[in-house]
């Protein structure tokens, strides 16, 4: 089964980075932005349940390890970062350099409750990994009531 998630995320990555190569290349040859201001810049973010644990993962590129902040409490996720980014283009005989500077945050709620001191985040070529463990189920306790 991990084998068939594992084939089901690489194949969505590149779905992803597919459609994001037809975006740029209709903004280029038109030059009409498709997606607002607003929403540029902003990582997408995949939540996975597998088993014992929840796997976060986004592509976050253009940002200094250190610039990135991750919170967590028991049922709820924060990514936020500073982004910053310089694009080189030439054409038709000129240079033109674009840099883009910005905040972003995003913030899931969680399914279950996680384990917060076992959570372990990674980031490495743009690619942001946080596993975190599920809290085991509370028993459940039986209350006996006394008649009087």
């Amino acid at each position: 089964m991990p084998r068939l998630i594992m084939w089901k995320d690489e194949q969505m990555d590149k779905l992803r980075e597919d459609m994001d190569r037809l975006y740029n290349r209709i903004y280029r040859e038109f030059g009409i932005p498709l997606v607002s201001a607003a929403l540029r810049g902003i990582p997408l973010v995949d939540l996975s349940d597998i088993d014992d644990v929840l796997i976060v993962r986004a592509k976050i590129a253009d940002i200094d390890p250190k610039d990135l902040d991750i919170s967590i409490t028991h049922d709820t996720l924060r990514i936020s970062a500073k982004t910053k980014g310089e694009h080189m283009e030439d054409r038709g005989g000129y240079r033109g350099t674009q840099q883009r500077f910005g905040l972003f945050s995003r913030t899931l709620k969680l399914p279950c409750r996680v384990e917060i001191n076992e959570v372990q985040a990674t980031y490495s070529k743009g690619k942001l990994s946080i596993v975190m463990p599920k809290c085991k189920p509370e028993r459940i306790r039986k209350i006996r009531v006394k008649v009087v």
